[in-house]
């Protein structure tokens, strides 16, 4: 074998591995990233509770027929809260997704606190986005809730973990 065709080959597979490395990087952010950009679009006018409001009223009062419009109101309330506790569950799934699996020791060893950081940080930058937004306002209540929400999926991811794979004590 000559010299240059030594210097060849780790070149190709060098070239095989960032490749892949790029394309499970992808795999594991990817859908991380859409979601919290599905975040970033629901923050705006579009899912702004005065039109959410004309949009699950009708069908609350079909359903209640006898409720009064303050307890449809307060129902439509409900439903937009368990939004926010559900749609920062699911981010904060992601997230764990990608951190527990990433080529970064640090995230993988404390996926659960880096994922519940980027839940808080994400939710508080989306209240502030909010801000902006003329029909939307910013809440840390609301905050609170996407917080909790990510936080109550983390403890319930890490417990599931934990009863599959129980750590054998040295005896």
């Amino acid at each position: 074998m000559t010299e240059e065709g030594k210097l060849k080959a780790p070149a190709r597979i060098i070239r095989k591995n960032t490749f892949g490395s790029s394309n499970r990087r992808l795999w594991r952010y990817g859908p991380l990233i859409i979601w919290a950009s599905l975040i970033f679009i629901g923050s705006s006018d579009l899912l702004s509770g005065s039109h959410t409001g004309s949009l699950l009223l009708r069908p609350l009062h079909w359903l209640f027929p006898g409720a009064s419009i303050e307890t449809l109101q307060a129902i439509h309330l409900l439903i937009r809260k368990a939004g926010h506790l559900t749609v920062y569950a699911v981010l904060a799934l992601l997230a764990a997704r990608a951190f527990r699996t990433s080529s970064r020791e640090l995230l993988r060893a404390h996926w659960f606190w880096a994922s519940l950081l980027f839940v808080i940080v994400y939710s508080l930058s989306d209240e502030f986005h909010q801000s902006f937004v003329p029909t939307r306002g910013a809440s840390l209540f609301d905050s609170l809730i996407d917080s909790f929400g990510g936080l109550t999926a983390l403890a319930l991811l890490a417990f599931r973990l934990r009863v599959r794979s129980p750590r054998i004590s040295k005896a």
